[in-house]
């Protein structure tokens, strides 16, 4: 099942989240800043032993004081004109996040809005590609959650 919701990312009751990472894995503004905030030090400690991450690809930590048991780091790219390769990397970022969730044996998983803010991706661009991708491995999961905060972006998601 698919799910798009308004609330808050990190108090998601969920096996997993999403963070919006970098390809250092180092913490940021944003998603990730409400995450480091909200679940401690300690997640991007872990991430720091990581040894970074490619765009398109995601890897997991634990989610430190966080509801959820792991933090997937998805890095989406970084909006450029749409024709630098931006529509399948994005596409890659939400698989490989279902994918490592599936790996750890999450059931349910939270997103945000990957790549729509600070680097840039148009969110009407962006829908359709999250969409189809957790369409793609919905059968793995009891709840694949996309969680925003605004009612016009949840509806944009909701009718991709």
């Amino acid at each position: 099942m698919i799910t798009f919701v308004v609330g808050d990312l990190t108090e998601q009751r969920v096996d997993a989240i999403v963070n919006a990472a970098n390809e250092q894995l180092a913490p940021g503004g944003g998603v990730c800043g409400a995450i480091r905030r909200a679940g401690g030090d300690e997640i991007f400690e872990e991430c720091a032993r990581l040894g970074g991450c490619a765009t398109g690809d995601a890897k997991a930590t634990g989610a430190g004081r966080l509801p959820a048991t792991y933090v997937i780091h998805a890095v989406g790219p970084v909006w450029r004109d749409g024709l630098s390769g931006e529509p399948q990397l994005l596409a890659s970022a939400y698989r490989r996040s279902l994918e490592v969730a599936a790996e750890l044996g999450c059931r349910t998983i939270a997103f945000p809005a990957l790549s729509t803010g600070i680097y840039g991706y148009p969110p009407e661009l962006a829908a359709p590609i999250a969409v189809a991708a957790a369409r793609e491995l919905e059968d793995r999961f009891d709840e694949i959650r996309f969680v925003f905060l605004d009612e016009a972006t949840r509806d944009l998601y909701a009718s991709s």
